[in-house]
């Protein structure tokens, strides 16, 4: 089914039960937080990638921290549903902001026990060999879209995990960016360690030459 949505296009990925804080300036963004706040109308966040506009999520306004003199605004924000544009729409009518026609995309909810347990467990791992605490996840209610933006993803990897439909198959792309970029941590830390230590006094075992000219001669 398709249905009208106001769009505030951005060059970020926003996904559903994120809570998003704005700040809001242009002349367009702050009319549309105003309807936001005086008709309870929600509005998508379309994420502008190779000069398009085709998958976002859908943003409801939670409050408005801060007004500003100039008419600025900080925002909370949070994220709903995504969502695919059928047809774009540089002004809404009588509206500086912009809309379109967006289709709700219909997400499986199958994740097993098993991948997720094996999806925490490598986001771990990589946080112990990048040094730094590990993320706070409640274990029993976390999902792809809670950990995407706490494990080094590209913008366009992130884009790649909003249009999946299914939990299974974004804990899997989750599971084989880890399985790939641990690897490459451990490397890069090896690396440092080598690069660290030239320079400085080492101790050697050094090669019995003895044993070797016997084990030779055999």
């Amino acid at each position: 089914m398709v249905s009208r949505l106001a769009l505030f296009p951005l060059k970020s990925v926003v996904y559903p039960g994120e809570n998003l804080p704005l700040h809001i300036f242009e002349r367009r963004y702050i009319q549309l937080i105003e309807d936001c706040q005086s008709t309870g109308i929600h509005f998508g966040i379309p994420f502008y990638i190779n000069n398009r506009l085709e998958f976002g999520t859908e943003m409801k306004l939670l409050k408005i921290v801060r007004n500003y003199d100039s008419g600025a605004k900080d925002i909370l924000s949070q994220g709903l549903r995504v969502f695919r544009i059928r047809r774009f729409e540089q002004n809404e009518p009588g509206k500086f902001y912009a809309g379109g026609d967006v289709e709700f995309v219909i997400n499986r909810d199958d994740s097993t026990r098993t991948l997720k347990n094996q999806l925490l467990d490598l986001i771990f791992e990589l946080y112990v060999h990048l040094e730094v605490p590990r993320p706070l996840i409640d274990k029993n209610s976390f999902n792809s879209y809670t950990l995407a933006h706490k494990i080094g993803l590209s913008q366009e990897q992130e884009y790649d995990l909003l249009k999946l439909t299914s939990e299974k198959k974004r804990q899997e792309y989750l599971i084989n960016h880890l399985l790939i970029t641990i690897p490459i941590v451990q490397e890069m830390n090896r690396t440092k360690q080598v690069i660290e230590l030239n320079g400085h006094f080492r101790n050697f075992d050094p090669l019995d030459f003895r044993e070797f000219r016997l084990k030779t001669k055999k």
